[in-house]
């Protein structure tokens, strides 16, 4: 998965630092990122070839990593891509990591720039990652969102289901974020009646991970469909189509980088269908 870069290399312990010559730099416009050279593999900025103001946001391999304040214009050598499709194709999977994880700090702040509460201008803490509103002392920590996404089965066959935003051909599985007063098994089982108008049992927690897509912590489980009845009722505001497809039937997934592959693989392993 596309946290998945080694142990210890990735630390989000807080820092008041200053940046040194060679920490890296997360300059981002809106959904854009700065960076420079190859186009399949580009880099990001170093302090000292930009030397900008910017503040600590975490350590990749005991390197300082530090967001840019303010909206930067590309300097001579260096441009601006899209973030979320470099983290989705990067090769190395540290830079990948850092991408989305930055952009996901990065839209936090630009959200939290004005207190909800009164309005003032807020100011990043001096003691912890969070935005301080000094007039009302609202404090705001970075939005992470809980969600489940579960593998539904009924007997050898997987349920898979395509987004009415997602292109022929493209399916998932089914997923929601957690509500108010609800267990995780509470969401899987109301997001299964809500999409497909199923019953579940079995309910099974199987991993989760971090996903700064969405500024999501995706938490995946495997359940069985409580019915002899496969029937399906798409709420059709969410979903185009929806099907039970057997181990042969099931599209492998185009990466891995995320929960849902590791749940698609799972499935198919566990029917005999190896890796590739």
């Amino acid at each position: 998965m596309i946290q998945d870069i080694g142990e210890g290399v990735f630390s989000n312990a807080f820092s008041l630092e200053p940046a040194s010559e060679g920490d890296l730099l997360f300059c981002y416009r809106g959904g854009d990122i700065l960076v420079k050279g190859d186009e399949h593999a580009p880099e990001l900025p170093v302090y000292g070839e930009l030397n900008i103001p910017c503040h600590h946001i975490f350590y990749i391999d005991g390197k300082g990593c530090y967001m840019g304040e303010g909206i930067l214009k590309a300097p001579e050598g260096f441009r601006y891509v899209n973030a979320p499709a470099l983290a989705r194709s990067h090769p190395d999977r540290k830079t990948a990591f850092a991408v989305i994880t930055g952009l996901q700090l990065s839209r936090w702040e630009q959200a939290r720039a004005y207190c909800g509460r009164c309005g003032s201008q807020t100011e990043r803490s001096q003691i912890e990652r969070a935005m301080v509103c000094p007039k009302c002392g609202q404090i705001e920590y970075p939005k992470i969102c809980p969600a489940t996404i579960t593998a539904i089965t009924s007997g050898d066959k997987l349920l898979m289901a395509r987004n009415r935003n997602s292109p022929p051909g493209r399916y998932g599985l089914i997923a929601g974020f957690c509500e108010i007063g609800e267990t995780f098994e509470e969401t899987v089982k109301r997001e299964a009646l809500e999409e497909v108008g199923i019953k579940v049992k079995n309910v099974r927690y199987f991993k989760n991970q971090p996903w700064g897509f969405s500024d999501s912590q995706m938490i995946g489980f495997f359940a069985e469909l409580d019915s002899d009845d496969e029937t399906l009722c798409l709420q059709e505001s969410e979903l185009a189509e929806a099907h039970w497809f057997t181990p042969e039937e099931v599209p492998h997934p185009a990466n891995d980088i995320s929960i849902f592959s590791e749940l698609v693989w799972k499935y198919l392993e566990d029917h005999g269908i190896e890796r590739k």
